[in-house]
Formats: C-alpha cells, sequence, structure tokens
C-alpha cells in the first residue's frame, strides 16, 4: 500500500506531465507559448527531481525520459507496412498545367479542389503509434524500408510521445518531415566553431547528421524540429492486408485532426480550386520563402478529397494526385575560373569567385563572394575547382565548397596580392586578423568618397556643407582626386555642381578657409588612419607634439603610448610606409593646412559611474577599443559577457551570441547612433 507522501508525489508527477505536454502543444503545435522558458524549465527540473527521489514513478513517457537510450553501434531495418512513396517534380506552369489536366479528365471534376502545402527541405520520417504512445520511428529510406531511429526521435520535443485524444485510433502512422530552423542552424553552427568542431554546410545537412547520431543524447542537444504532413490508420485484426485507412475524408482535415492529437503540422497549408489558384500559391510562398525562419524547396499540391485519391490511384514509384512543384534550385555545380579581388569603401579586400554561368535560385550567377583569404583556406578553394554554388533567397551567391574529387591535377592554393588592383598600394594583412585592407586610404579611388566624407566630418575637419551628395559630383567629375584638391577648389567650379548657387558655393569655400586651421589630434583622425579614433588620435598628438615626429616613430614607439596598442601602432607604421599618404600630407600643408597642439583636457567628469556596457560587433565610426575607452573615460566599466547586471549592450555589424543574451535577459541594445547620441548626451 502506498503511504500518503507516495500518492501525493504521484499526484504531482502526474500534474507536472500534463503540464509540461500542455507548454510543449503550445509551445511546438500553436506557436503560442503560455510560459516562458524560465518557467517551463523551473516545472522540468521539479519533475526530474521528484522523479530521482521516487524512482516508481518513473513512467516511459514522461518528457523527462525523451533522452533514455544508450549509444547504438548501429541503427536497425524496419519495413514500412505502406511504401513511403515519392512524390512526381515540376519544374515550371506548362507541367503544373498538365498534371491538373490530367486528374480533371480521369475524375471528370471541374474544378478539382486541392490542398496546397510548403515542401520542406528536411527528412522525410514515419512515426508509428500504438494505443496512443510512440513505439516506433523510422526513416523513409528507399521507401520500402528505413532505419529504426526511435531513440533520436523521442528527444526531439516537437514530436508527442502520446497523443492528446483519447479517441485517437489504436493504430496510427504519421509522416511528417524532420527539419531544422535558420535560426536553430545557426546557433548549432557557432557552438561548433566555438568549440573547434566541424561545421555544419546547410539546415538539411545539420538535421539529417543530428538525426543519425548513434548516441541520442547528442541528437537531444540540436534544435531539431517536425511538421506532420499525413497520417495512416492501420487495421489491427489478424487478417489486415496492412493498407491502412485515411484519418478524415480529405487532406485538409486530415490535417486539423493531427493538430488535434498534438502534432504541428504548417500554417501556411490552405485548400483551393483549379490550376490558377495553384500557381497563385507558389508564387505567393516563393515571393515570401526568405522571411520564413526554415528552409523549404517547392510546394506540394494534394487532390484534397481521400476518395479521388483513391480513383487516381498510383503510377510506379508516387501517386497520380500529388505533385512537388520544386523552386529554382539554390545550389548547383560550375568551375570557378578565377579569384579575382574586390576593394570596399573601407578599403577591405573582398575575394571574388569568377564562375562559369551557372542557372541557381533563379538567376544566372556568373560571381560569387570568398569572403576573406582564411575563408579560401578553410575551404580549401582553388582557382580551376568545380565548386557548389548556393543562392538563397536574395542573398548574394556564394561559393559553399569544392568538389575535390573532380580537382584536375595539383591546383595551386590561391595567395592573396601583394599590392591593392585598384591603386598599387601595398595590401595590410594584420596577424589574427582575417580582413585584408588597401594601405592607400587618401589616394585610392575605391575608397575616396569614404575617405573624403571622413574627412570633412565634424569631428575631424568639420567643413560645414561638404556633404555626401556634394562629395559625389566632385569625384565622378574627377574635381577631386584625395582631400588636398579640396583645397583648390574656388567658388566658381562649386557653383557649377547641381544644387549648388553662388551663395552656397561661397559658404563651402569659407568652411574650406576655416578648416585650415586645424588641431593635430583633429588632424590625425581626419587621414582616416585604420582604427585610430578621436582618442588616439588625441593621445599621438600630445605624446609626439609634432607631425614629423610621428610619421617617423616605429612600432615599439608608438606601442608604449597609453591608447595605443600593437594592433594600432601596426597600422599607423603601414600608414605612414605607405609613400602616397605622406605625399597627400605635404599637399595638405602645401595648400595652407596648419596644425596646432591642444593643451591638455581638464580632467573628466564621470557621469556615467555605475553603469556597466558591453560591446560586440565591428563598429564603423568608432574602433571597439575607441568607444571602450571613451566609455570607461566618462566613469562607465566595460565587461566582456552579458548578465542581469548590463546596462546596455552596444551592437554594431555581425554582433553574434551577447546580441542574443541581451535579448534573453531582455537588456537594451544600442547601435552606433545610439552609442554616439550616449556619449554626446553627457
Amino acid at each position: 500500500m502506498n503511504s500518503p507522501k507516495t500518492e501525493s508525489a504521484a499526484q504531482r508527477a502526474r500534474e507536472l506531465r500534463e503540464q509540461i505536454a500542455e507548454h510543449n502543444y503550445r509551445y511546438y503545435v500553436l506557436a503560442d507559448p503560455s510560459v516562458p522558458d524560465a518557467e517551463y524549465d523551473r516545472l522540468m527540473r521539479e519533475l526530474v527531481a521528484l522523479e530521482r527521489e521516487h524512482p516508481e514513478l518513473v513512467d516511459p513517457d514522461s518528457p523527462t525520459q525523451r533522452v533514455g537510450a544508450r549509444a547504438a553501434e548501429g541503427f536497425s531495418t524496419v519495413e514500412h507496412e505502406v511504401p513511403m512513396l515519392s512524390l512526381a517534380n515540376a519544374f515550371d506552369t506548362d507541367e503544373v498545367i498538365e498534371f491538373d489536366r490530367r486528374v480533371r479528365d480521369t475524375l471528370d471534376v471541374e474544378p478539382v479542389v486541392y490542398t496546397a502545402e510548403p515542401k520542406l527541405d528536411g527528412l522525410a520520417i514515419s512515426l508509428r503509434y500504438e494505443s496512443g504512445r510512440l513505439v516506433r520511428a523510422a526513416t523513409r529510406g528507399d521507401g520500402r524500408s528505413g532505419e529504426d531511429v526511435t531513440a533520436n526521435v523521442r528527444t526531439i520535443r516537437a514530436v508527442p510521445l502520446t497523443l492528446r485524444s483519447n479517441d485517437a485510433p489504436d493504430s496510427l502512422e504519421v509522416r511528417g518531415e524532420i527539419y531544422m530552423t535558420r535560426s536553430g542552424f545557426g546557433a548549432l553552427n557557432r557552438g561548433l566553431e566555438a568549440d573547434g568542431q566541424k561545421t555544419f554546410v546547410n539546415p538539411r545537412n545539420a538535421a539529417a547528421g543530428s538525426l543519425r547520431q548513434l548516441d541520442p543524447e547528442i541528437t537531444a542537444r540540436r534544435p531539431l524540429r517536425f511538421f506532420a504532413y499525413s497520417a495512416i490508420v492501420h487495421a489491427v485484426s489478424a487478417d489486415s492486408t496492412g493498407a491502412g485507412e485515411s484519418l478524415g475524408r480529405c487532406q485538409q482535415e486530415s490535417l486539423e485532426r493531427l493538430a488535434d492529437l498534438g502534432f504541428p503540422v504548417s500554417s501556411m497549408a490552405t485548400r483551393v480550386e483549379g490550376v490558377d489558384a495553384l500557381m497563385g500559391f507558389y508564387r505567393q510562398v516563393q515571393d515570401n520563402r526568405a522571411e520564413l525562419d526554415f528552409d523549404i524547396d517547392g510546394v506540394v499540391y494534394k487532390v484534397d478529397d481521400f476518395d479521388q485519391q483513391r480513383e487516381l490511384g498510383f503510377v510506379s514509384r508516387s501517386p497520380r494526385w500529388a505533385l512537388a512543384h520544386k523552386f529554382p534550385a539554390e545550389e548547383e555545380m560550375t568551375r570557378l575560373e578565377r579569384i579575382d579581388v574586390q576593394v570596399g569603401r573601407t578599403g577591405k579586400l573582398t575575394p571574388v569567385a569568377r564562375l562559369e554561368p551557372v542557372f541557381v535560385g533563379g538567376v544566372t550567377v556568373t560571381n560569387a563572394t570568398l569572403h576573406n583569404l582564411d575563408e579560401i583556406r578553410r575551404k580549401d578553394v582553388r582557382e580551376g575547382d568545380y565548386v557548389i554554388v548556393r543562392r538563397a533567397g536574395d542573398v548574394i551567391p556564394e561559393v559553399v565548397r569544392p568538389i575535390v574529387e573532380k580537382r584536375e591535377g595539383d591546383l595551386p592554393e590561391w595567395e592573396l596580392p601583394a599590392h591593392c588592383p585598384v591603386c598599387g598600394s601595398h595590401i595590410e594583412q594584420v596577424e589574427g586578423q582575417a580582413d585584408a585592407r588597401c594601405s592607400g586610404g587618401l589616394v585610392c579611388p575605391a575608397q575616396r568618397k569614404r575617405a573624403l566624407e571622413h574627412f570633412a566630418s565634424r569631428n575631424a575637419m568639420d567643413i560645414d556643407g561638404l556633404g555626401t551628395k556634394i562629395i559625389d559630383q566632385l569625384v565622378e567629375r574627377e574635381l577631386v582626386q584625395d582631400p588636398a584638391d579640396l583645397y583648390r577648389l574656388d567658388a566658381e567650379t562649386l557653383a557649377g555642381l547641381e544644387r549648388m548657387g553662388e551663395k552656397s558655393a561661397d559658404n563651402l569655400v569659407g568652411a574650406l578657409q576655416a578648416s585650415r586651421k586645424v588641431s593635430l589630434g583633429r588632424l590625425l583622425f581626419a587621414l582616416g588612419i585604420r582604427e585610430v579614433g578621436e582618442v588616439s588620435a588625441g593621445a599621438l598628438a600630445r605624446h609626439f607634439r609634432d607631425l614629423d615626429a610621428l610619421m617617423e616613430a616605429d612600432v615599439a614607439t608608438l606601442e608604449s603610448i597609453r591608447d595605443v596598442g600593437p594592433v594600432v601602432a601596426r597600422h599607423i607604421r603601414e600608414f605612414f610606409d605607405e609613400q602616397r599618404n605622406r605625399e597627400v600630407i605635404a599637399n595638405l600643408l602645401d595648400n595652407g593646412v596648419e596644425w596646432y597642439v591642444e593643451a591638455a583636457p581638464a580632467p573628466q567628469e564621470q557621469p556615467l559611474k555605475g553603469y556597466a556596457y558591453v560591446l560586440t560587433g565591428s563598429l564603423e565610426t568608432l574602433t571597439r577599443s575607441e568607444a571602450k575607452k571613451r566609455l570607461e573615460a566618462l566613469g562607465a566599466r566595460v565587461t566582456g559577457s552579458v548578465s542581469k547586471n548590463t546596462t546596455a549592450v552596444i551592437a554594431g555589424d555581425e554582433p553574434g551570441s551577447k546580441l542574443d543574451k541581451a535579448r534573453e535577459l531582455d537588456i537594451e541594445v544600442l547601435d552606433e547612433v545610439g552609442l554616439q547620441e550616449l556619449l554626446d548626451s553627457v
């Protein structure tokens, strides 16, 4: 006889299992979670503790038992009672029209009612339930037999271990797709990369690799999801043929019934009439494809009525009542003819693959990004390789990987050029940094507009009226080649520009004249030396108090300055080693620019004392080191990790996991504009 304490524990365990199952249903099926993750975790921890204290209460279908099997040596084979056939494919409108014509002619119905659904790019799976409990999960395999992956599928929270309804069929087979969301895929790869492990190429490969792990504990740590799309009710009598019956009268009703039983189904599935509606659904899904958090490779059309499906029947390998209308391929193979280098507005060099033209993702692709030299080395991409090219949605095409087995001969590794392909200045590649850059910031045509915008900005030379549109015209009309040319402009020349009258031209000439007298710190900042911000420029000016002395300083001397680290010291030395940068500086001085050294600043107040900030991602107007120093000068603490004590996270480009943590903890996030407003307001 059970004690009152044991009975109370059993009752609480049942309550917890029911609550957790309900929360799983609301999260994975309804996409409408009713409690925060922290509350869900609290319930799970309580159930784990309760079952540990009372092991006699452990139930095989408890959510705590999703991971229970030991690592296997391999997967056993499962024969499918009803074959998991593949669908016929269509790649253009004419094939869809022909499919609809055949269906109409056979059924003698006008128009035909279909259910249209997105086609997930995942792995087909069969789930067998007996008396409402999951007893087996099998992969599609060759359609006749697959692999038993029950232990792994049990770890996927979107798959119910028990059905929600008491009137579920005694023997039910549910078929669907196991997949990985794009966000989950990104988080998985970041974690693998941080641990020094090999990353996955795309979400489908990640899902396949995760499902076929011999150790279910590894599968449990992977963010796998599930969508159900069909069901078969198996007869349980001894004389049954095993052919199976349908769950409901039509596909749409079957999906609704599956949702009632606790399975996630696609919210995009809809009933349509006629071929025009099919094509409308296809276009709508294709247009919205990039906004989805999961990959799809087309849509599926199914005759909705199950009696009509049975009348249409099957051909040898596919049903006559269904069709997969595929999107243009997002991955294709082609040859990489050569690797060129593009120079961006900031001087960053980006290797670009020049490809034999290939039709991928709905367009003809001839170029694809290779990101940087480290990425080329990591992927082992070489000129002359056959490569896989990917284009997802509107994303810039990229080279996914080379096909090494098709490599012809001993192709040499690609080397970064020693000089900028645009201006001939030497290339700077700092050890430990992925990006290489042109060092000719003041003379490189690729960087000219950006360099001039920075030179004229408020915190640099402060040339009022010299905005982006004026700079664009000056560069495009070849009136200005470098910053020194600005001081050769006259009012008559400026008045000839669009939207520049005589008064505006006179005002700009006046602003240029006023900017000729400038502090050495502001002049150094205006030169646009990589990672030299306002604070470090001021520190350099106060230390050297002379431009010539700074230009001749070696790296060791530069590193000794408080606000200049080894990387910045290297950037400064690289900049002044480029002779053409020195020529521009000489021309600036020849054209009347005069510098002076400001007096040492008074001790600064600390209005941000007691506040804590975290920097993540790359910033444009300030380096992270610069931003840190400015915040610390105002009394703030700048830490390397996000916690509940963090005041705000300042996020630049490619912020990484710190931004995710900030959102998880509901901590304020500032972009670079917000950072500047913060610095200006105190």
